[in-house]
């Protein structure tokens, strides 16, 4: 008899074993076979589809990878997403708890009970926790586009590239709003994610505006007569303090769309969008990632811009915490704005190259979270899938630079048809182009001046055809 026990307590436990695991890889098939039928092929049906779901997504992103951020993207589709989730987590932990009952626990030994219970429990929280967890990364990825890429005004490329005006600037008790400090302009092509960074000095005088704009009707000769510093980082101040002058068109915007017309007429650039990037962001944004790793050329200050020096950041290569990134990116104690601009270049060249989906996936609260103190853009939510896309296509790619800095253009008074004549053979040599003999210049003039033997100088990293190899 007691064998006879035994062995009905083994199929017992083997039953509810099966019914426990069948719900787990398919949802509804316990309930196929020994329960609600009904409901059981409600699930499965469910459950197909989602499968079946997934089997197109593979096969768009192997087709087109551009086609899956797209739909990743997608504001509409990540909120159905967000409440799918929800609802399959609290169903399938359902389905389990019926399994489990199916099993008839009761019936059970008291140790194949415990066993039971303790497996269902751990599934039960495995799966629901997953599925919630998905679902909390869905909505905060939606929530964080919704935001930051409220935009609905989009932009198509230029002559097969894409330009953006890439600014970095901060607030403070002394300051009028966010005045750009950093001003890049990265031109991306449209096809293949090969990048020219364009690096503009703050303090660029005698801008130019194109004409027809409220900025060359008020300065037709070039910005030189504003009260202060006519330089090209006051362009913004300025337009926001004469917001009246600005038609409707301009927005809450008028500084950054005026300082986006003033890049547009030095750089010869048409330029589809601004992103402006607030330093204690970046720094958030930095620490989200886990940091990132640059070799540091040359001892770099921390603080010492109106307040004492509280430390250094070491030359060599290590790994920058946020904070260190950002002094790093805006130093200018004990060397000058052009030093800073090529420590710029690198540490976006490394967090281009340093940024991949893992770390984005695994910190997306984070990154977030820093992003909606971080950016000010007007990059809409309807092309992230395609700058997704060329942001990955860029990591493949070469990036180079070309900076507007002594020798090559006296910030004072520039030549900006030379100007011109730079940057377009920059953006060719970038192509695969060769550069017409009349836009060439001297290889002298893009040489760093002799700065007394020291080995490794970050204003080098201004004029790079491969910014990776120099950085």
């Amino acid at each position: 008899m007691s064998d006879v026990a035994d062995a009905t307590a083994r199929i017992q436990f083997r039953r509810g074993l099966t019914l426990t695991l069948m719900t787990l890889v398919m949802p509804g098939s316990a309930q196929l076979v020994t329960g609600n039928k009904k409901v059981g092929r409600i699930a499965v049906r469910i459950w197909l589809g989602v499968l079946a779901l997934g089997a197109v997504l593979l096969l768009v992103s192997m087709v087109s990878r551009r086609g899956l951020f797209v739909l990743a993207t997608n504001s509409t589709l990540l909120h159905l997403g967000t409440w799918l989730l929800i609802a399959g987590a609290i169903a399938w932990v359902v389905l389990m708890l019926d399994a489990w009952r199916l099993a008839q626990p009761l019936r059970m030994e008291r140790s194949h009970r415990l066993w039971m219970t303790g497996l269902n429990s751990v599934l039960c929280f495995v799966t629901a926790g997953t599925m919630l967890f998905a679902a909390h990364l869905v909505s905060t990825g939606n929530s964080m586009i919704g935001t930051v890429f409220a935009s609905e005004s989009s932009e198509g490329p230029a002559d097969g590239r894409y330009n953006v005006l890439l600014l970095g600037g901060d607030s403070g008790p002394d300051r009028n709003g966010a005045r750009p400090d950093s001003l890049t302009v990265a031109s991306v092509d449209a096809d293949t994610g090969r990048t020219v960074l364009v690096g503009l000095p703050r303090n660029l005088q005698d801008i130019p505006f194109p004409k027809g704009t409220v900025m060359h009707e008020q300065f037709p000769d070039g910005f030189d007569s504003c009260e202060g510093d006519c330089y090209l980082n006051s362009v913004n101040t300025w337009a926001n303090d004469h917001a009246d002058l600005f038609p409707a068109s301009y927005g809450e915007r008028p500084g950054l769309l005026a300082t986006m017309d003033a890049v547009e007429a030095i750089t010869g650039l048409d330029l589809a969008y601004y992103a402006m990037v607030d330093m204690s962001g970046f720094s958030q944004l930095v620490d989200a990632v886990g940091g990132v790793t640059v070799d540091v050329k040359e001892r770099t200050a921390i603080d010492g811009i109106g307040r004492p020096v509280s430390g250094y950041i070491e030359a060599g290569t290590q790994k920058l915490t946020g904070d260190q990134a950002l002094w790093y990116s805006r130093s200018r104690v004990d060397n000058d704005d052009f030093s800073r601009m090529g420590r710029q270049k690198c540490v976006m060249n490394a967090m281009l190259q340093q940024l991949n989906p893992k770390d984005v996936l695994l910190n997306i609260q984070k990154i977030a979270d820093s992003s909606k103190s971080l950016l000010d853009t007007n990059i809409p939510g309807g092309t992230l899938g395609e700058f997704m896309d060329l942001a990955l296509k860029a990591k493949s790619q070469k990036v180079s630079t070309v900076s507007l800095v002594p020798p090559a253009v006296y910030t004072g008074n520039p030549d900006y048809d030379k100007v011109h004549s730079m940057i377009s053979s920059a953006v060719d040599k970038a192509e695969g182009k060769k550069a017409p003999p009349q836009a060439g210049l001297r290889a002298a003039e893009l040489k760093v001046p002799d700065v007394g033997g020291e080995a490794k100088d970050p204003r080098k990293d201004n004029q790079s055809s491969d910014l990776s190899g120099t950085c």
